[in-house]
């Protein structure tokens, strides 16, 4: 008989079979939850840097900040928020994927409510304590919308569809990976869109009824947990079939267990510096180009072909995720590191902007993969959450550190040269590190 993994600490949660019985649905209800994962991603672009990005103008404006105060706001919001998403990850594991969803994007949507009001309780205290008030209100804002949507949305998100598929864990991601890259490339555009048509007030409005109110209904009714809390296998088998070939699955390790592994550490630590490094480049992406003698429209446009690449790579390593070990694909991401790393080191030079291209659209796409299969191929289903939630932690601190590590770096040498040149050593010392520690994830 099948016993699937099943968290000890959870606790009580809606039952599986309402408001309806899955099962009774003429297709695999893994494919509604795939729907779901991808909305869950695009419903946390308010709490992506995208997304609170479009507001930076309209912020300063109407609460009276430099840019400079903002930033900083947007810093310590960030890494305030790093703190608390391994505990997330362990209320994960006890409430599971329905109720962490819809709660994160409820509170996603109270924390839009609270920005968009910001500049009202100001008014009421009156200009000789309002930038120090209206400071720290925007610092609490940040780390509402870092923490709901960034962290806990997109980690529930994530973590939901890998128990519901385990042969095409990889494909499946994949393919959600195009649609939520797409997603995330024109959400700028739109919400430039909604703030001309409804001023940035009203898109938080417009924003906090779709996420707080319309996803987080739809979580409530239609997410499922997992496959077995309804009487289904994974990837929609039947018990025939997966008694006859179950699938090769690791055995679950706690977090703490986790923490001891050599093997969680050296993945952590490789989509951190990802996170730092991907963030700091784009944060100062003109400037960075500006001082290589390239222009503005040459820096945004550098996005493009790096998506192109990056979503390529993606949906061919997350096939072949599916049918080979990982610790390849983790080599030839932080290879892909280190090659984009040298040609922004020499962005002047046509082939070093090639190479920024090619390395980052590389390593950025192969990124995806492994920060969704990483740590289920490696330490098992049931503690999931808090084990993705560590590694988020660390993930989100990093994308904290990363401009500021690029703004000292110009302010000490007057060029982002050195930093540039410390992430390509990281790199190195990580794939290193990479090929020295030894993997003992089981088969596909």
């Amino acid at each position: 008989m099948y016993n699937p993994p099943v968290s000890q600490s959870r606790i009580m949660t809606l039952p599986a079979r309402w408001p309806f019985d899955v099962r009774r649905l003429p297709f695999f209800y893994g494919w509604a939850i795939w729907l779901l994962s991808t909305l869950g991603f695009l419903m946390s672009v308010p709490g992506q840097t995208m997304g609170m990005a479009v507001f930076t103008e309209a912020f300063m404006d109407a609460f009276g900040l430099t840019r400079t105060e903002l930033s900083t706001a947007y810093f310590f919001g960030t890494m305030g928020s790093s703190l608390f998403l391994t505990r997330a990850g362990r209320w994960y594991d006890r409430h599971q994927a329905r109720t962490m969803m819809a709660g994160a994007s409820v509170v996603l949507g109270g924390v839009l409510l609270f920005i968009s009001a910001i500049d009202v309780l100001v008014a009421g205290v009156g200009a000789s304590t309002g930038g120090t008030l209206a400071f720290g209100l925007i610092l609490l804002g940040y780390f509402g919308v870092r923490f709901s949507g960034q962290g806990v949305l997109t980690s529930a998100s994530r973590n939901v569809l890998l128990v519901w598929f385990e042969r095409r864990r990889g494909l499946v991601s994949g393919v959600r990976g195009v649609f939520v890259s797409l997603g995330f490339s024109v959400a700028p555009l739109l919400l430039a869109m909604l703030i001309d048509a409804t001023g940035w007030r009203g898109a938080l409005w417009a924003l906090a009824a779709v996420v707080g109110g319309g996803f987080a209904l739809a979580c409530l009714v239609a997410v499922r947990d997992t496959p077995e809390s309804c009487g289904l296998f994974p990837d929609g088998v039947s018990a025939e079939q997966h008694a006859a070939s179950p699938p090769l699955t690791v055995a679950s390790v706690t977090l703490e267990q986790a923490r001891r592994s050599p093997v969680f550490w050296i993945y952590a630590a490789a989509l951190s510096m990802h996170a730092l490094f991907g963030t700091a480049v784009t944060f100062h992406i003109v400037d960075i180009f500006d001082q290589a003698g390239r222009s503005r429209e040459e820096a945004f446009f550098y996005f493009v072909p790096q998506a192109v690449v990056s979503t390529s790579v993606n949906l061919v390593a997350s096939t072949l995720a599916d049918r080979m070990p990982l610790k390849p694909l983790l080599l030839i991401m932080l290879c892909g590191f280190v090659t984009g790393a040298f040609g922004l080191a020499n962005l002047e030079a046509d082939w070093g902007y090639a190479l920024l291209i090619a390395g980052f659209g590389c390593g950025g796409g192969l990124w995806g993969v492994l920060s969704n299969l990483a740590f289920v191929r490696n330490f098992g289903r049931v503690h999931l959450g808090a084990i993705s939630g560590l590694s988020t932690s660390l993930t989100v601190f990093a994308s904290a550190v990363g401009p500021v590590l690029f703004s000292v770096g110009v302010d000490l040498l007057g060029s982002y040269v050195g930093a540039v040149w410390l992430c390509l050593g990281l790199n190195v010392v990580l794939l290193a590190a990479a090929v020295v520690v030894r993997q003992r994830e089981p088969a596909p």
